[in-house]
């Protein structure tokens, strides 16, 4: 099976989309990330929902996880204003590396090792030409393991 058998539609967001949609969109669609997409319409980057979970909490909190004992549930409840006017670009972190692209003609070994080799949940699948990169699609953790599952499945297995 070939990468752009693997690679489905999936949400996507721009670099200047507002951050409080995004989230929202990750947490209504039970998503593991997002595939961040920069002005030209090109993957920039995966914005994994545990980094967006990173911005909500305050860094004094991450700094000393003791602290978070203390902040009554009020508080707790306004975590979320935290995206407020902020866009996706703002919710990567500093060092963001270039989101792992597969070629189309990639086998699912190729692309669960380029996976496994970034610790990245998702995969984009696109052509790379002089016009730029073309998208097809992603491919995720959770479907490239229900694939190689069910080709697990059917193959025979040995009896001693």
């Amino acid at each position: 099976m070939r990468a752009r058998d693997l690679a489905v539609e999936y949400e996507s967001v721009s670099v200047d989309s507002d951050a409080l949609e995004a989230a929202r969109l990750m947490a209504e669609q039970k998503l593991p990330a997002l595939l961040v997409l920069d002005e030209r319409g090109e993957p920039k980057a995966i914005l994994p929902a545990s980094q967006m979970v990173k911005v909500l909490v305050p860094a004094y909190v991450v700094e000393d996880p003791s602290l978070a004992a203390v902040v009554d549930e009020q508080h707790a409840d306004r975590l979320c204003q935290a995206l407020a006017g902020r866009r996706v670009g703002d919710c990567l972190s500093g060092s963001v590396a270039a989101p792992p692209i597969a070629d189309p003609d990639d086998t699912a070994l190729e692309v669960a090792a380029l996976m496994a080799r970034v610790r990245s949940p998702l995969v984009a699948v696109a052509t790379k030409d002089k016009a730029g990169t073309h998208l097809l699609g992603v491919v995720t953790a959770s479907h490239l393991l229900h694939e190689l599952l069910g080709k697990a499945g059917t193959a025979s297995t040995p009896r001693a």
